[in-house]
């Protein structure tokens, strides 16, 4: 299919448009909303698997792409593809887009065209950032993110959601601008904004070492709060307690991807040497965040919030895993990306399944709910074990490939010592959720209101099947994932074991 990436844009956008036309002639419109919504993403989902076509995406070239003038004064062009590196990212955003439409069906009541119109832009500029090839179009694609999620979480959100949006407004903004500031001084380096074309300029002129801190700072910031990795983090908790259900699954499961991708695609292809002169800090950063992460965790009383820190221990391992540069590490690095967007999604779907029923989130408020909720208790403890990183299951495929990854590098003298601190971050993840599945799901009902709940519907399983699935596959065979992206990973992991090891920036700023 020509134009195949383009279709996958601007379907949602079309969908969106939809049901703003559809609002002016129908007076049943606010029931159709969501079925407009949920056609429109399903569309999408189902076009999206043509990028596994054929020979897909087997090696580190770019597919399916397009490549045209854009803006043609100052060299900017519509430049889309897709590769191992990102064409899983692509079909994870497809396939949780229709769960977070069908999670919203019963519990958003308000402002339904707005709701629905703002999830079908955001999944379209998600999109847009994993196939952009043009470091203007990726920013613009970037930035476009924000917009749809801070309304989702300032109209539609908690108590809190407006001080909670502005704050993830202001946070990922600044490091957005940052990041432009960098795209602008490449492009009066090179005279081009196009990503191959950088690649090839960098490495027959490759950038002072001077240039290259500034601009390795300048982007790794703007994808470090995005990720977010300690201490950039403090907008996660806040942002993710307050978003509707939807909200929570869309940034844990897509949002936060868009960080590490950056860090991959950009910051260690395009800033090699700066990228292992900084690896030091950083791994100490993301150990740092791993088990902060954790230990935050383990005293949340909102069963919300415990997941949200979660999702700052998890990050942690998938930013230590892309600077541990091993193939290994790197790969399990990607491969965690997906599975913490599948297995936090789903926690995210449980905790609004049950805040549907009672109204509050807080752990103290639940107990006992495998008696009135047996399919409900059996498919959460699934889901929990897959996020500690049990065996057969997906969470342990890709923290064990992260920690090989790191024992056997070179990017840090101590990396058994870094090896052995990550490690502890299972432990305390097993620690956390499982203390509080004991509070939650076993032991006697402590409130009335917990005796008289309901069970899963038919709409919250199907929901929850896929998810469950892909857990229990990635889990056993994760091959089919592994192989379609080694070309592409080895490709970025060569381009950074090949720069020269370097010593201390203060002696690199000194010489320019």
């Amino acid at each position: 299919m020509p134009n195949l990436l383009t279709i996958l844009i601007l379907l949602p956008v079309a969908g969106a448009l939809v049901l703003v036309l559809y609002s002016f002639v129908s007076s049943r419109r606010e029931e159709h909303y969501r079925w407009l919504a949920l056609i429109a993403t399903v569309a999408t989902f189902a076009v999206s698997l043509l990028l596994l076509r054929g020979a897909g995406v087997s090696g580190a070239e770019f597919r399916f792409e397009e490549n045209v003038s854009w803006i043609g004064a100052i060299g900017a062009r519509y430049h889309l593809a897709v590769d191992g590196a990102s064409l899983w990212l692509v079909l994870l955003t497809t396939l949780l887009m229709p769960i977070a439409i069908l999670s919203s069906w019963t519990s958003i009541r308000k402002r339904q065209l707005s709701y629905y119109a703002f999830l079908l832009i955001l999944e379209a500029a998600m999109i847009g950032v994993f196939v952009s090839l043009d470091l203007l179009l990726f920013y613009l694609f970037f930035e476009a993110s924000l917009i749809p999620m801070f309304f989702l979480i300032g109209i539609w959100g908690g108590e809190r959601r407006i001080y909670a949006a502005v704050k993830f407004f202001i946070y990922t903004a600044v490091g957005s601008l940052l990041m432009l500031v960098g795209i602008i001084a490449i492009y009066f380096i090179y005279r081009s904004f196009d990503y191959p074309t950088l690649l090839q300029a960098m490495t027959a002129s490759p950038l002072t070492p001077r240039a290259e801190y500034w601009l390795f700072l300048a982007f790794a910031l703007a994808f470090f709060i995005k990720v977010p990795l300690f201490p950039f983090h403090t907008w996660l908790p806040d942002a993710h307690t307050e978003a509707p259900t939807a909200g929570s699954v869309i940034l844990a499961g897509v949002l936060l991807k868009l960080g590490t991708y950056g860090l991959l695609r950009f910051n260690l292809a395009l800033f090699p040497n700066a990228s292992r002169n900084w690896a030091p800090v950083i791994i100490t950063l993301a150990i740092i965040g791993i088990i902060y992460g954790a230990l935050v965790a383990m005293v949340q009383p909102d069963v919300k919030r415990l997941v949200a820190y979660s999702s700052v221990s998890h990050m942690g391992f998938v930013v230590l895993g892309l600077f541990s540069f091993t193939e290994l590490g790197m790969q399990g690095a990607l491969y965690q990306m997906l599975n913490h967007g599948v297995s936090t999604g789903a926690l995210f779907l449980f905790v609004g399944f049950i805040y549907e029923r009672r109204h509050t989130r807080m752990i103290s408020e639940f107990g006992g709910l495998a008696k009135p909720m047996p399919w409900f208790s059996t498919l959460f403890v699934i889901a929990s074990l897959s996020s500690i990183g049990l065996p057969f299951l997906n969470g342990f495929v890709g923290e064990f490939l992260i920690l090989i990854g790191m024992w056997t590098s070179t990017a840090v003298s101590w990396s058994w010592i870094a090896t052995m601190l990550a490690t502890t971050g299972v432990i305390w993840a097993a620690v956390y959720m499982l203390w509080m599945l004991q509070r939650v799901v076993f032991g006697p009902v402590t409130n009335d209101e917990n005796a008289r709940l309901s069970d899963l519907n038919n709409r919250e399983t199907v929901l929850l099947l896929p998810l469950l699935f892909l857990m229990l596959f990635m889990g056993v065979y994760p091959r089919v994932f592994l192989d379609r992206s080694r070309a592409s990973v080895e490709t970025i992991r060569a381009r950074v074991n090949a720069s020269p090891a370097g010593g201390s920036y203060t002696t690199a700023v000194r010489q320019d």
